[in-house]
């Protein structure tokens, strides 16, 4: 049997194991009322997390120790549109969704760059909008065990995957809706912004020419920050000249806590490691955290977002 068609039987069989856990029998999923049609709700937009392989099992247990939540068995899936073979798993916590990928074999260009996962209502219209709006289409729409991908790429090299399910999911609501972290040169702030924001329908909440850049680790200097809310979540954009120490510019997503300090506790007993911080902030306090198979995040506590 040949590669390609053998990988899309195993995916397929495993693949529908997975979805009666994770969707709703009937009632295709609906935009919230008074918003964009595109976007589904936050507890949807899932955090793509490439672990280390063979990490898969650490990582999702320090994870759901460290914020609670739940997860759907492993599957064995060929989730892009050429050959390749990855284990998957969905892992529903209250401070946000991730889409957690150990893959087999090589991951295929560029799967791995995107950031994130949003789910919209209608995937060939999200990807017209979003090449209307100035973003490129990267991977053009293919077929997935489940539903229909595409990856699109924002001005300043911002790439996010748009999928759809045939059946559709049914996620509990998130009790934090996490804040996807971006660094961007001041030269593409402009073009980004006049794209994100026109796909995404977000309005900008705070622009900070002069934030503390003892937040991004450089005390003693500022930087731009700037905040923006979406039916697609929460988007914090740090534009800087690149001159950034370890870890950040790693992490994709920060997840917002009631209680940084004993998060961290849990995190640590947990298996994970803090790279840096706590560092409290007029705004904020934050750490940079860092789980089995990799995964760097961002933590704060759920103070002001301005």
């Amino acid at each position: 049997m040949p590669m390609r068609l053998s990988l899309r039987l195993l995916a397929a069989v495993t693949a529908t194991t997975a979805l009666a856990f994770v969707t709703a029998p009937s009632a295709p999923a609906a935009p919230t009322a008074g918003r964009p049609g595109l976007a589904v709700g936050p507890q949807y937009d899932t955090t793509h997390v490439y672990v280390t392989p063979g990490a898969m099992d650490s990582f999702v247990s320090s994870w759901e120790a460290t914020f609670g939540g739940t997860n759907t068995p492993q599957v064995l899936a060929d989730v892009t549109p050429t050959p390749s073979l990855t284990k998957s798993e969905l892992v529903l916590s209250p401070v946000g969704t991730l889409s957690v990928f150990d893959y087999q074999t090589p991951v295929p260009y560029p799967f791995g760059a995107e950031r994130t996962g949003w789910l919209v209502t209608d995937l060939d219209r999200g990807v017209r909008k979003a090449e209307a709006d100035g973003a490129n289409t990267v991977v053009a729409p293919f077929a997935d065990p489940i539903g229909r991908d595409a990856i699109v790429q924002f001005p300043g090299g911002i790439y996010a995957q748009l999928y759809w399910h045939t059946k559709a999911p049914s996620y509990p609501a998130l009790a934090s809706v996490p804040e996807n972290r971006l660094y961007l040169p001041s030269g593409a702030i402009r073009s980004f912004l006049h794209s994100y924001l026109g796909f995404t329908g977000g309005t900008v909440v705070s622009d900070d020419n002069h934030a503390p850049g003892a937040e991004l680790g450089l005390p003693g200097t500022s930087y731009r920050r700037i905040r923006i809310s979406s039916p697609f979540g929460d988007t914090s954009v740090a534009v800087t000249d690149g001159h950034l120490p370890y870890p950040f510019g790693r992490e994709s997503t920060g997840y917002a806590v009631s209680d940084l300090a004993a998060t961290l506790a849990k995190a640590r007993a947990a298996g994970a490691t803090v790279l840096w911080g706590p560092y409290a902030s007029p705004r904020r306090d934050s750490a940079m955290v860092q789980f089995p198979g990799d995964y760097i995040a961002e933590i704060h506590d759920g103070g002001s977002r301005s």
